[in-house]
């Protein structure tokens, strides 16, 4: 892999966390958009088995990359629900 594919993968893996937190979408939707060669990978920072992404850390790191690239909307979105989160505890 080059740099250009891994930087392509991190910012797939960065759009599905988002919308995975915000509840855009499920990680079946994700699944169900997948070309079929592609089935067998899609691109999370996270286990979406163990957890749904909602966690301080994984938020932060999701902010902080909508903050590189300047969609501040996007950070305000994840900021209100990681406030959420922190108030009520995920089980």
């Amino acid at each position: 892999m080059d740099f250009l594919e891994d930087l392509e993968m991190y910012d797939k893996a960065m759009s599905n966390a988002y919308d995975i937190i915000t509840k855009k979408k499920t990680v079946n939707d994700i699944y169900l958009t997948l070309e079929d060669e592609d089935h067998d990978v899609y691109y999370l920072p996270f286990d979406p088995t163990n957890e749904d992404g909602r966690t301080p850390a994984i938020i932060d790191m999701v902010i902080e990359y909508y903050t590189s690239i300047e969609d501040y909307e996007k950070c305000a979105e994840l900021v209100e629900i990681k406030n959420i989160c922190s108030e009520t505890p995920i089980e």
